[in-house]
């Protein structure tokens, strides 16, 4: 469009825009009433083609697939494909592989260094210092990273998660995502020597099974004295951390107190 309202052949912008109401004919263009073509609407299909929704959305990183839920029912059910999204988990550390599904949704949607970890087998002589100075991280990253409170938390453990210092690591790996009993949280393991040892799997990863699943829920409602329905709700929020939704439901009730509504 160029200036003073004439129309210019070599310009893009009429290709994006449609009148309201094409059989009118006007002198003044400028007072005709235009729309933008965009997924909001109907008067651009492609944007609401399935097949060319994935093309485009196969190449975009995980932020931008979280912003694209956001967008129309169509977009987000295409955004939210799981080899999609969990492709573009893998994309930025070159991942082989990422083996497993987690507990909570909420996992895929940030994929920073912090969410990978290395397992450790510990051994007799080992020590939070010298796994620090081994894996080059800090002594506290590690304590943080395993829920640990004091460096005696390591003798009564088979093995500790080992924060990531260098993205290197992941090149190539494959990463297994597993919900440490310990930590208290999901992370992708990356084991070093190969695959993990079906033992220390079980002991991190028995609350990805239905049953494991199950007991976390009746503790849940034991411990809050709820429904079923309230402890999914809470054990959800908290990405499937147990300790963290009882903490968030206890907040939740001393706030209906103080307001008056329990």
């Amino acid at each position: 469009m160029g200036c003073c309202g004439d129309s210019d052949e070599d310009d893009p912008i009429p290709i994006l825009t449609q009148h309201l109401n094409p059989l009118e004919s006007s002198t003044d263009i400028s007072a005709e009433t235009t729309i933008t073509i965009s997924p909001m609407n109907s008067h651009f299909s492609a944007l609401t083609c399935r097949d060319t929704l994935r093309l485009i959305f196969e190449k975009l990183p995980v932020a931008d697939l979280s912003r694209a839920c956001c967008v129309c029912r169509v977009w987000n059910s295409v955004a939210s494909d799981g080899d999609i999204v969990k492709r573009a988990f893998m994309s930025p550390w070159k991942l082989k592989e990422v083996v497993g599904k987690p507990v909570s949704g909420n996992f895929w949607r940030d994929n920073g260094i912090w969410k990978f970890s290395i397992s450790h087998k510990i051994i007799r002589g080992d020590t939070v210092a010298s796994l620090a100075v081994k894996y080059s991280v800090q002594v506290m990253d590690i304590k943080r990273l395993n829920n640990m409170m004091s460096d005696h938390g390591i003798y009564s453990r088979e093995r500790l998660l080992i924060p990531i210092s260098n993205p290197e690591l992941l090149v190539n790996g494959t990463c297994y995502i597993e919900l440490d009993t310990y930590a208290k949280r999901e992370v992708a393991v990356l084991y070093l020597e190969g695959e993990p040892d079906r033992k220390l799997r079980y002991l991190s990863n028995w609350a990805t099974s239905d049953r494991g699943k199950r007991r976390v829920l009746d503790s849940l409602k034991r411990s809050m004295q709820v429904d079923d329905g309230t402890a999914q709700y809470y054990l959800s929020i908290s990405n499937g951390d147990p300790r963290a939704a009882i903490t968030q439901f206890s907040a939740d009730i001393k706030w209906e107190r103080q307001a008056g509504l329990g």
